[in-house]
């Protein structure tokens, strides 16, 4: 293209390129003015109100239609119609629901108009309220692939547990694993199913399993579960001698229940399941 028909397009381009530059005719801000965002707080349970605004700078009537994100916000009304140099007041409200942990919540209210333009403001929801660290360690079993357990977040702020298992035999310790950071966060309310390896497991034995979980703010619990391993087949020839055996077994294993725990505390267990383990490396 040669240059004056370069210098003849341009009036033509002028209009659209001044349109592009031009200023918004219209934005979403909190309303009242004097606040770039939203802030509310409020303990689970409870609703929050407050107002955002719609301003048409245009001389043209404007539709826009109003949502929210991120956190529970319900808007008086979803589609606003404003006239020409006027301005919307939109009531909404913000509801924390029940159980929410303490902390906060970043969401936004949303307004786009006819022609796709969008525009946004930020809201943030404090969550108050006090913090509990609480969690379980329940359904123990040992089974073929380790000790298979589940961890239960019961408090109001998000924990990193820490395990410790121990596993005594009829003639002494099996496993003692300290204390270690798993590799899991649990949000308040979750539940978790975890397995423990264990591939060194004794072929005859009666085992007691002890898991003991910890977590900051002083949150912990202890559970057990036991267990039978008993070879069957050609490992053991005769059944008099795996009967004798486990005979041996169970009798030592009654004596040293009737001895006091380590150190002599009191343990709050879980509800014991029983693993019935059998066969040649099991």
């Amino acid at each position: 293209m040669s240059s004056a028909a370069r210098v003849l397009c341009l009036p033509l381009l002028l209009p659209f390129l001044l349109a592009a530059g031009a200023a918004p005719t219209w934005s979403v801000a909190p309303s009242g003015g004097g606040r770039p965002s939203f802030y509310t707080e409020g303990e689970p349970g409870t609703v929050q109100q407050d107002t955002v605004s719609v301003t048409n700078r245009g001389e043209k009537p404007l539709t826009v239609r109003l949502h929210g994100t991120g956190v529970p916000i319900a808007l008086a009304e979803s589609r606003v119609r404003i006239p020409g140099r006027t301005r919307a007041e939109v009531p909404f409200t913000v509801t924390v629901p029940t159980g929410t942990a303490p902390g906060d919540r970043s969401g936004e209210i949303v307004a786009r108009d006819t022609e796709g333009r969008v525009e946004t403001v930020g809201l943030r929801l404090r969550v108050t309220g006090p913090e509990l660290s609480a969690l379980t360690v329940e359904r123990v079993a040992v089974g073929p692939d380790g000790i298979t357990y589940e961890l239960v977040n019961r408090g109001t702020t998000p924990l990193t547990p820490t395990l410790a298992v121990r596993a005594d035999g009829v003639f002494g310790r099996l496993l003692d694993r300290a204390p270690r950071t798993l590799p899991v966060d649990l949000p308040p309310g979750s539940r978790t199913k975890l397995t423990e390896p264990w591939s060194d497991r004794p072929a005859l034995d009666s085992v007691d399993v002890r898991l003991t979980v910890t977590a900051a703010g002083g949150a912990s619990d202890t559970a057990r579960a036991s267990a039978r391993f008993v070879p069957w087949g050609g490992a053991v020839a005769g059944g008099v001698g795996v009967v004798g055996a486990m005979g041996a077994l169970f009798a030592v294993r009654r004596r040293r229940r009737r001895e006091p725990d380590d150190g002599g505390s009191a343990v709050a267990e879980q509800p014991v399941e029983r693993a019935e383990l059998t066969g040649v490396g099991t």
